[in-house]
């Protein structure tokens, strides 16, 4: 059901190519070939995945994971980073860039955590949007990630990139990609759907030069070759 293919290039996929029909091939696919993915992160419990994945806009899990060890030894808890220097903090964080707004970010988040919720991590999506520093995309990764909460697709460069040329959105917001997702994929692939997407995304399908021939997603992609 993908494009049609002509010599090595396939034809443009069309907005909306039977994507439904796919969806069973894809997530048996990725759950084959990328069942073991885990987010990328290192962490602990919700607080740090939320510092982490806070740090890690416009930056790499590599890069982050080599400045959480001191930061998070520094100030192990919400409430110990509610009263941290942010001058401080601007130092820890400095490597992974924009890391004043980095910094700003998460100690205020810190002290909204102290203050609101009692030194916890919401488990909701509605109170995951109230904290400095955070969209739906670090709440999905933490909700889902920490505390195994399904309430949304993680939709990262790669989650929004893989779903574009998989044909399961043409949307080119995060938001919308996700809701195409939502609408797509059963909610209890969620949460795992999103890890292996990314591991795919970041291994074999590369936004210059996906590795097409040796994609185990090939027969059901409408953009091979493109």
């Amino acid at each position: 059901m993908g494009a049609k293919v002509v010599g090595k290039r396939a034809t443009k996929p069309a907005e909306k190519q039977y994507p439904r029909e796919r969806v069973p091939a894809i997530l048996e696919t990725l759950q084959e070939q990328w069942g073991h993915a885990v987010c990328e992160l290192d962490y602990d419990n919700a607080y740090q995945l939320t510092v982490a994945t806070i740090l890690s806009a416009q930056s790499t899990d590599k890069l982050v994971n080599k400045v959480t060890p001191e930061l998070f030894a520094r100030f192990p808890t919400p409430a110990a980073l509610a009263q941290a220097d942010l001058a401080e903090v601007e130092m820890l964080v400095r490597s992974t860039g924009f890391y004043r707004n980095k910094a700003k970010n998460i100690v205020k988040m810190a002290q909204q955590v102290v203050a609101d919720f009692g030194g916890e991590i919401p488990r909701t999506m509605k109170e995951m949007l109230t904290l400095a520093g955070v969209a739906r995309k670090t709440a999905n990764v933490v909700l889902g990630t920490a505390y195994g909460i399904a309430s949304g697709v993680v939709v990262d460069t790669h989650v929004k990139r893989l779903s574009n040329r998989l044909g399961l959105s043409a949307e080119s917001s995060p938001v919308k990609v996700e809701r195409d997702l939502m609408e797509l994929i059963p909610q209890e692939s969620w949460i795992d759907f999103a890890h292996q997407l990314i591991w795919h995304g970041r291994r074999v399908c590369d936004a210059k030069k996906p590795d097409c021939e040796n994609c185990v997603l090939a027969p059901v992609c409408p953009s091979v070759g493109l």
